[in-house]
């Protein structure tokens, strides 16, 4: 588990993310999913890592953003570019 100084680092770096991919994908919401220990995802003992899925309005659920169900709109390396550079003028 996190200490209190490690979740709200991980916090912010949340919420800087989606400030990011709000201003990148004109996202309109997100869900957040952290998976903590092997057993619950994460790979390996003594690891976690955080999930950010965008969302828009009128978007089915959260499956179609797992499942593979759903045609993306841009290849990844459009998105990649897109990402970094609205990071780049975000702020902290």
């Amino acid at each position: 588990m996190l200490t209190p100084a490690e979740s709200a680092e991980l916090m912010q770096a949340a919420a800087r993310m989606t400030r990011v991919l709000a201003r990148a994908l004109r996202a309109q919401g997100f869900n957040l999913g952290i998976n903590v220990g092997r057993v619950a995802g994460a790979g390996i003992p003594g690891h976690l890592h955080l999930h950010i899925v965008p969302r828009w309005l009128g978007d089915a659920n959260f499956m179609p953003a797992t499942s593979g169900t759903k045609v993306m709109s841009s290849s990844l390396a459009v998105l990649y570019t897109e990402v970094k550079r609205a990071l780049a003028r975000t702020s902290r």
